[in-house]
């Protein structure tokens, strides 16, 4: 088996910062897309932003899995290499999970009031949040993460013992989390299952069939629309058709159930999102790398710059949220000025997150604990300070003993 390092996609970090964009349009939009703007003139495009962009989540998910099966899928299955993968997610996605699922359910208790009162029935039902992603909202994505990561060595085994695994990786995924579906529709009647791995693991396998087979698909995205093939560019036209049909079809079928009440059966809602968000996950991608080779210098500078930082806002962001909405003042939803509240909180999440994220990781040497993995642009950065005050050290050493 081959165990050189697979080259390093720095194309990546745009696809992230896509990804989380579509999670702060979707957290912005939440309360005005349920009921407290159900009757604005705007209603529409404001539902249209909440269910529009609800591909950010899943398409974390996809990548997350197309990251991990291409930087292990060509390396032997040893327990040093399941020590060093461990370590990593302990390190730089758990800690930050309890530290964030701590911090919000603290938070939460405090503003009902009733964060010093009965402190046991307090921890318990903490400890039920914790084991369940449900300490806040936002947090059920780390928490199915935490699950894959658990799944990850023995589906990694699997992929590599046979390319009949490969080649229906994606089928079976889809067939397994659409079993669950029914499953829990009509027997288990779990509420929180968004908060299960299975509920996803359509977009895990669809992303670790992708990560196995990538040289085929990279000549898909690298090269411009002149030098594909006839079936390449119908095929890329058919994924973007059938992206924004899904899409649109996804955000009426919203509309019609939120503002007129006309609600369907709920497998309806589960298919559209499905269908919507997976295709988003591969038309996410194909955009990627048409910016990484086409937009300008800065652009790139920039989405790779949020990209970096996308967990360390993803958990962050809401806090600011919250604080941002106690200013609302008034505005009614009937005005276009609502319109543009709900895109300042996005704006107030990301510029807040994004100030307060590359500050920590700046200032402070344990900053991943709060916010994972330090970004590899701010870490070489953070050499260089080092290095250059090392080195005024040493002169003024030098300048001292003369």
């Amino acid at each position: 088996m081959n165990e050189a390092r697979p080259e390093r996609l720095p194309q990546l970090d745009i696809y992230r910062a896509l990804a989380i964009t579509g999670v702060l349009h979707v957290h912005s939009s939440s309360f005005a897309a349920g009921e407290q703007a159900l009757n604005s003139p705007y209603y529409y495009w404001l539902n249209w932003i909440n269910i529009f962009f609800k591909f950010g989540t899943p398409s974390f998910i996809f990548l997350s899995s197309f990251v991990l099966f291409y930087n292990y899928y060509g390396r032997p299955v040893t327990k040093s290499l399941i020590g060093s993968f461990y370590r990593r997610r302990l390190k730089y996605i758990l800690l930050p999970y309890l530290l964030a699922s701590t911090g919000y359910y603290a938070l939460t208790l405090y503003v009902n009031g009733v964060l010093m009162q009965q402190p046991a029935e307090n921890l318990s039902s903490f400890l039920e949040a914790l084991f369940s992603g449900s300490a806040y909202a936002h947090l059920y994505f780390v928490f199915i993460s935490i699950q894959f990561y658990l799944l990850f060595p023995l589906l990694l085994k699997l992929l590599q013992s046979s390319e009949f695994w490969v080649k229906w990786a994606f089928p079976l995924g889809l067939l397994l989390q659409w079993g669950f579906i029914f499953w829990n529709k009509y027997q288990l009647h779990i509420v929180e299952k968004g908060s299960l791995a299975i509920s996803y693991l359509a977009y895990y396998m669809l992303g670790a069939y992708i990560a196995v087979n990538f040289e085929k698909v990279k000549q898909w995205l690298v090269k411009p629309w002149s030098g594909l093939t006839a079936m390449h560019k119908k095929l890329t036209v058919l994924l973007f058709t059938a992206w924004l049909a899904a899409a649109f079809i996804h955000v009426q079928l919203w509309y019609e159930a939120r503002r007129f009440g006309n609600w369907t059966d709920s497998l309806w809602y589960e298919l559209l999102w499905n269908v919507h968000t997976l295709l988003s996950a591969l038309v996410l991608l194909y955009v990627t790398f048409l910016l990484y080779r086409k937009a300008p210098r800065r652009l790139v500078a920039f989405l790779t710059r949020l990209g970096e930082l996308s967990f360390a806002i993803y958990l962050i962001h809401p806090l600011l949220l919250a604080v941002y909405r106690r200013f609302r003042y008034g505005i009614s939803p009937d005005s276009l000025l609502y319109v543009g509240f709900i895109y300042g909180g996005l704006l107030v999440a990301l510029a807040g997150s994004w100030i307060i994220v590359q500050f920590a990781f700046r200032r402070f040497p344990l900053g991943w604990i709060a916010f994972g993995n330090v970004p590899r642009s701010l870490a070489s950065e953070a050499k260089v300070k080092q290095a250059g005050s090392g080195q005024a050290r040493s002169e003024m050493k030098g300048n001292h003993g003369l």
